[in-house]
């Protein structure tokens, strides 16, 4: 990823909350010289030797399997928070941009099966239930369910070999027109717009 130095990546801590609170990535692999891609929820698990990795699963019949298991790289692309900068918010004339927070995660992959599947589910699936009055768990479902279900996936683990992120937010803005493009920002009213202008308050109290 370019990640011009004004760009600074946040901390581990930040990254590790944005992948959490933007789950739903954009898996790419290499497949005999074609580059495939799945849009799929992945978990951020911390294993009990304080390493962090990522969980998820494909449906059986999805090709993208073949590159699972194997000393194959993965590239995960989070990227959900961003927004159109438009220069008639500038004291100047210049040039729009689009303001964003991407992470890729790279590294390779180990099939889950059994066991190791279902948890790894479980983890998905309470993650995103937490704090709903009348939750969903995995343990709701019959055993025949569960058999029918889970055969029609193929889980993976994804070790977490390389980080890179950007957090492009208008750090070459002078204070003035970086207030009004926060302003501006909150106008507009959509969650990117809005996600954008909350991480520039926070980055430029």
């Amino acid at each position: 990823m370019y990640v011009p130095s004004i760009h600074k990546p946040g901390s581990e801590i930040e990254i590790h909350d944005y992948i959490r609170k933007n789950g739903f990535a954009t898996l790419v692999s290499l497949i005999e010289g074609t580059t495939v891609a799945t849009h799929i929820p992945l978990y951020l698990d911390k294993m009990e030797n304080g390493k962090f990795r990522l969980l998820g699963h494909f449906a059986a019949a999805n090709e993208q399997k073949i590159s699972l298991g194997k000393d194959t790289d993965l590239l995960a692309i989070f990227m959900e928070t961003h927004a159109y900068v438009s220069s008639s918010w500038y004291d100047h004339i210049n040039v729009p941009t689009w303001n964003y927070i991407a992470v890729h995660v790279y590294g390779k992959s180990r099939i889950l099966k059994g066991a190791e599947l279902y948890t790894s589910i479980t983890k998905l699936v309470d993650q995103y239930e937490h704090g709903r009055p009348e939750r969903f768990r995995l343990s709701d479902m019959t055993e025949d369910m569960k058999k029918a279900h889970f055969a029609g996936l193929i889980g993976f683990e994804m070790s977490i070999d390389k980080i890179e992120s950007s957090y492009k937010l208008s750090q070459n803005r002078k204070d003035h027109d970086y207030k009004n493009i926060i302003e501006r920002l909150e106008e507009e009213g959509d969650n990117g717009s809005t996600g954008i202008a909350d991480k520039m308050k926070k980055l430029r109290p």
